[in-house]
């Protein structure tokens, strides 16, 4: 397999999408991967469960390393109350305005266990306490179970099992747009395996690593190990961004908006790029005729904040695919915006020859 077709690309989506993966448990992710790219690049794992896949082209350097994060934001079974219900930990950064009523799976030694989040209902609460936010630590998950035996002996729910966000891949009216859950930053791992794929048949001047991390939303724990391994010359991080059109979105918070191609991070909490490689992804774009969007994250970073730290400094870069409600069960993107943004990559693998890369050192 090389090139992939629409429906092949889509499926590789969904799968990506659906598949369970918070932080510390990413194995399924992985296993996909592997899938998508037999025979196309052999894996191998850090420490942690990152998984790493190598592709040589004419020359063993510069070594390109492409990180997508292959967990989600999603929870852990804290404790099990004495009348069944499941009190969680959250894995990442939630908002707690967007959980109640939300369906979850508890992924449990028994299988997949349904369950939903709630709290005190509204219309025993008095009025000034409904107005008033639920805190996490308020909420619950049920399970259906009758007590904590039937919980954890009958449904065997136990302590630190994983809780995954429930929210089917859905093309949407215009099938350009789909909505599922995870794309933060599963839609990162579907690029470099797409690229790859694409690579298998294409020259390049440099070797490429596709990289799916681990544990990057509690702590960018994955970037950190599996940096070690690859040992990179140039580290890009390919994640989502921050999409601003929607209501009540101004300017200066978000211009990224769906349909109009990749965007370029100048700036989040965690690196600043490489300006000679900035300057570099901006030229690509231009002469490829590929649309570039740009934004700022003052909150928040990404892998290549310890990919670009590494031995004695890295040159690093983050694209992102605009994505509407991130770090929720379910966002929305645009497949014409992801495959401008392969075409961009595509592009500057092609450009990220040996001398290219060592003027990206000089200043």
């Amino acid at each position: 397999m090389s090139e992939l077709s629409d429906e092949q690309r889509r499926c590789m989506l969904r799968q990506l999408s659906e598949a369970p993966g918070v932080p510390g448990y990413e194995g399924s992710v992985a296993d996909c991967l592997v899938q998508w790219l037999d025979g196309i690049a052999e894996p191998t794992y850090d420490g942690l469960g990152s998984v790493i896949f190598r592709r040589e082209g004419s020359s063993a350097s510069p070594r390109i390393m492409l990180a997508g994060h292959m967990d989600e934001i999603g929870f852990m079974v804290r404790r099990v109350t004495d009348d069944g219900f499941i009190k969680f930990q959250t894995l990442g950064g939630w908002w707690d305005q967007v959980l109640l009523g939300q369906r979850v799976v508890v992924k449990t030694r028994e299988g997949d266990l349904p369950g939903v989040i709630g709290s005190k209902p509204p219309h025993i609460l008095p009025p000034d306490e409904r107005k008033k936010l639920v805190k996490t630590e308020d909420m619950f998950i049920d399970v259906g179970a009758a007590d904590r035996e039937a919980a954890e002996k009958k449904l065997g729910i136990r302590i630190g099992d994983p809780i995954i966000p429930h929210s089917p891949f859905t093309e949407m009216g215009d099938p350009d747009f789909l909505m599922g859950k995870a794309w933060d930053d599963r839609i990162g791992c579907a690029l470099f395996a797409d690229l790859l794929l694409r690579l298998a048949d294409d020259e390049h001047p440099n070797t490429v690593y596709g990289v799916g991390t681990v544990q990057e939303e509690v702590g960018l724990r994955g970037a950190n190990t599996s940096v070690e391994l690859v040992r990179p010359d140039v580290g890009i991080a390919l994640e989502v961004s921050i999409a601003g059109d929607v209501p009540g979105v101004s300017d200066q918070e978000s211009t990224d908006e769906l349909g109009s191609g990749p965007s370029l991070l100048f700036y989040d909490a965690s690196m600043i790029p490489n300006l000679k490689l900035r300057d570099l992804v901006i030229d690509v774009a231009e002469d490829n005729g590929i649309p570039l969007q740009s934004s700022v994250m003052p909150r928040g970073g990404t892998d290549a904040g310890k990919m670009h730290t590494h031995g004695s400094g890295v040159p690093g870069v983050v694209l992102g695919v605009p994505t509407r409600y991130i770090h929720a069960h379910a966002g929305i993107l645009s497949v014409s915006d992801y495959l401008k943004t392969l075409d961009l990559l595509t592009a500057l693998i092609r450009a990220l020859d040996e001398d290219t890369v060592q003027s990206l050192r000089r200043h």
